[in-house]
């Protein structure tokens, strides 16, 4: 029986993650876990080598960084970051995703989510949104979550859009 976490697909996919750590007092996924997590996403989308970093923060970071580049207030749990060229380069950086520690944490409590569950889906959301999906209209939506669900589904992880029982 597959484990939560265990790759699903075997993908021969050349991916290095950058992994910047800069919060403290948080449970924080292993590097393995992160790598397994954007190969799954990757494995579908995607054949030559890929570059991602996860950055881990706390939330004054978080905050700033939304207020920055989306103009909100406050820490979100996830912002990603496709690296844009500003020149035809073929390079394999896909970009940056900053994950919110403390946020990522509180949400799996308050919505009763197994931690390691609600990080593979930050993680998988946001390698989406590195891939170019997004879910601004109510048809994006639809299509991001079904592919996020495919994907954890994949991963041995439950719908992270599922409601959760109260009893």
């Amino acid at each position: 029986m597959k484990r939560k976490g265990e790759p699903s697909l075997s993908s021969s996919l050349l991916l290095k993650v950058d992994l910047q750590v800069a919060t403290e007092g948080e449970r924080l996924p292993a590097p393995a876990e992160l790598s397994t997590w954007i190969r799954a996403v990757l494995a579908e989308h995607r054949e030559e080598a890929a570059e991602i970093t996860i950055r881990m923060v706390g939330e004054a970071e978080g905050a700033a960084l939304n207020q920055r580049y989306r103009g909100r207030r406050g820490a979100t749990n996830v912002l990603a970051f496709p690296f844009d060229s500003p020149v035809q380069l073929e390079v394999p950086l896909l970009g940056d995703i900053v994950i919110c520690a403390p946020i990522v944490q509180r949400e799996a409590k308050e919505q009763r989510k197994e931690a390691q569950a609600h990080w593979a889906h930050m993680v998988v959301h946001g390698t989406l949104h590195l891939l170019g999906y997004d879910h601004q209209t109510p048809l994006q939506a639809h299509h991001m979550e079904s592919l996020e669900r495919t994907v954890l589904a994949a991963l041995g992880f439950p719908n992270p859009y599922a409601e959760t029982s109260t009893s």
